[in-house]
């Protein structure tokens, strides 16, 4: 039987030698290639097109969780195990939503992630137990984001009215500071406020957040 191919994506040489270690060490996987940033990894993933590709959520100063949809259209035939160490459900949530098969946490790559990439290679999918049981403890999502704003506006908003700054909400969410700001403008632009006040009291107002 062909040895399932993978390729490596973590921007610490480090973690990819461990990681390396650990799958080699499973008869039937092959580590064909690593990188490190997300350029990178789109392209090695689009040239080497490998059955299973390990991927960390934040590669170096970007977030790779944006990039899965355009991996899963690029190379559908490529199953994406997202390992990280962000323990938020959240998180978890919306790389499953954006088509990877599996989540992992660093904590326990030792114990899972062999199983996790099998699972994938073979068109399962797996979360990490505890993540799972703290998913599925949580309420019922409200029916949509209001007014037209996407989830990571909403995302986004909530953190805005929590006082953070661009650079701690890009910092949160995995994202890059212009994309912040992106977000930002659309959210102004969509529900016609422009100040934090404004927005502060329209997300008191949907309950985004509490007083």
């Amino acid at each position: 039987m062909a040895a399932t191919r993978i390729v490596l994506a973590d921007d610490h040489a480090v973690v990819r030698s461990g990681l390396r270690f650990v799958l080699e060490a499973e008869e039937g996987f092959e580590v064909i290639a690593e990188s490190g940033t997300v350029e990178e990894t789109l392209r090695k993933v689009r040239a080497i097109r490998p059955e299973v590709l390990v991927l960390d959520l934040n590669l170096g100063t970007e977030s790779s969780l944006e990039t899965i949809p355009q991996l899963r259209s690029d190379t559908p035939e490529t199953a994406i195990v997202v390992l990280t160490m962000q323990n938020e459900p959240a998180f978890a949530r919306q790389a499953l939503q954006a088509g990877a098969a599996a989540y992992v946490l660093k904590e326990a790559a030792d114990d899972e992630l062999v199983e996790a990439v099998r699972i994938a290679a073979s068109g399962g999918t797996y979360l990490n137990p505890s993540l799972g049981a703290r998913l599925a403890a949580e309420p019922p999502a409200p029916e949509g984001p209001p007014d037209d704003l996407t989830e990571r506006e909403v995302d986004v908003l909530r953190l805005i009215a929590l006082g953070n700054t661009n650079q701690e909400i890009a910092d949160q969410l995995f994202l890059s500071v212009r994309t912040v700001e992106s977000h930002r403008a659309h959210i102004q632009r969509k529900l016609g406020r422009t100040t934090r006040a404004e927005l502060v009291r329209y997300a008191l107002d949907r309950g985004l957040v509490t007083s």
